[in-house]
């Protein structure tokens, strides 16, 4: 029996919100696994486990055809062959899409495959809290990596109590931290909670300042999440210009606008201190209009609801906190050092993105790390019983909070914070400012947290502080600048500024 808790509704997720696509090979005359792996590599300078990237790439194209079996439906050409696409960072054609909204019909599918299924219970509006180790059950653990995972207490909305869920296999498959910066393409449930709880549990936790911002969120003041213009529609030929309409990305990178992300993130974060101004732009009059709209019919119909026309208008687009790179440290199998306790997507560090993505990697990645994860608890369930008792989730002494004012300020305030001094370019001076402001967003949310009653608002934001402290920390451990992580300070001391 497997049962899956939901923080919203079973369809919120950053899948969702996928746009691009699937980076698959299934081309074997234009393309082969060793360009993949190798476009993969590149990215992610070359901080990836190579033998990760070898072993997603060439299992991806079986987990494709499961898909398909399974009703999923990706773009095709008028002969049944699936049109592949192509996205910055790639050398060949390789993206399987369906139109702009691919996460969607995954998900879709997915959704449907498991409502089919007597075996599997969705628990929806339910907020996972903690992971049950034997600190809960009062029990002393020599080593860390004798920490067993028994379940999770979780938090049911409509209720407004604490459930005790008892496991013999958890999976975290919670998604990305994007809530943690004020403009971000993540939903209001990306608020890394996963990853804070694996941390509190004492899980491995690497890599967070590698995050990738995307390139061209559209741009709207004050708007969370913000509306994302796929990678693809560079692939299909948009250019960035600046306000005076120059294109700009061939003075950082000689690929231009089909640079890897964080290259085209900081070329578009150095065009706007540059400038002065807010946004770039993201021109697509010259391309060809139906087949702009027939392609990414989701864009264009934003485009249009903000008075936008992209036939004869430039749409204005910033960079947004997208993707993490790293999580929950993660083997081949989706395990984690805490025995019992797997990860899969955004919220696990496999090693198949290195310093960077490679767009439309992260489906890929996701499908195979489920499907490895699966047979792993098959070869494991009959060696692991279900635990007799877990405690009853202790409330004595808490109270109802008397000013959500103080839980929405102070979230408001890591937003700005991690967006001015820890995003796209970051510096000594700025980490270690964030530091102090650490400490006394922890200690202060510590203290709501012990003596008020549990929400969401209040959990959500103990789990961004706890994020938000691992990529400050981690930022500051990282000596030299690779892939999505750029300090300034350390540039100038390698150049002698």
């Amino acid at each position: 029996k497997t049962v899956i808790i939901t923080k919203s509704d079973e369809s919120e997720s950053n899948t969702k919100y996928a746009q691009g696509g699937i980076a698959v090979v299934i081309d074997n005359v234009e393309d082969s696994f060793e360009k993949h792996i190798e476009d993969t590599m590149n990215a992610g300078a070359n901080l990836n486990d190579r033998s990760v990237v070898e072993m997603v790439v060439r299992e991806g194209p079986d987990r494709l055809r499961e898909l398909i079996d399974w009703g999923a439906h990706f773009d095709k050409k008028n002969n049944g062959e699936i049109v592949l696409g192509k996205e910055g960072g790639h050398s060949k054609h390789r993206i399987v899409h369906h139109k702009d909204i691919t996460g969607f019909e995954l998900e879709q599918t997915l959704l449907a495959k498991i409502n089919s299924l007597s075996n599997i219970e969705v628990i929806q509006h339910c907020l996972a809290i903690d992971l049950i180790t034997q600190h809960h059950l009062g029990l002393e653990v020599q080593r860390e990596d004798e920490i067993n995972c028994f379940g999770a207490y979780v938090l049911d909305q409509k209720t407004n109590r604490v459930r005790t869920i008892k496991s013999r296999f958890t999976l975290m498959a919670t998604g990305g931290i994007g809530q943690v910066y004020q403009t971000t393409t993540n939903p209001s449930i990306a608020t890394g909670d996963g990853i804070a709880m694996a941390y509190r549990a004492k899980a491995k936790i690497s890599d967070m300042e590698f995050i990738q911002f995307h390139p061209t969120a559209l741009y709207e003041p004050g708007k969370s999440p913000a509306f994302l213009i796929s990678e693809a529609v560079r692939g299909f030929g948009a250019h960035l210009k600046n306000h005076k309409e120059e294109r700009f990305v061939f003075n950082y990178d000689d690929r231009g606008e089909l640079a890897s992300r964080d290259i085209v993130a900081k070329s578009i974060d150095s065009e706007m201190k540059r400038s002065g101004e807010d946004f770039v732009y993201l021109d697509c009059r010259h391309l060809d209009a139906k087949e702009f709209r027939s392609n990414f019919p989701n864009i264009y119909d934003k485009c249009v609801e903000m008075g936008i026309n992209p036939e004869s208008e430039m749409i204005p687009v910033i960079p947004a906190a997208h993707y993490l790179c790293g999580g929950i440290d993660v083997d081949k199998n989706g395990r984690s050092n805490i025995m019992q306790l797997y990860a899969c997507g955004e919220v696990s560090r496999t090693g198949l993105h290195g310093a960077n993505r490679l767009a439309s990697n992260s489906l890929l990645e996701a499908v195979v790390y489920a499907h490895r994860i699966a047979e792993d608890i098959s070869k494991e369930e009959a060696k692991v019983k279900m635990i007799d008792h877990v405690p009853d989730w202790d409330t004595v002494g808490t109270k109802d909070p008397r000013e959500l004012v103080l839980i929405n300020h102070t979230r408001s305030e890591v937003q700005q914070t991690m967006s001015k001094f820890v995003g796209i370019v970051r510096s000594n001076d700025r980490l270690e400012r964030t530091v102090k402001r650490h400490q006394l967003w922890y200690e202060e949310t510590e203290d709501l947290y012990e003596n008020t009653t549990l929400s969401v608002p209040l959990c959500e934001l103990r789990n961004i502080i706890s994020v938000a402290y691992l990529i400050t920390q981690q930022s500051m451990q990282r000596e030299n600048n690779i892939g999505g992580f750029y300090n300034i300070t350390l540039d100038n001391e390698e150049t002698g500024v």
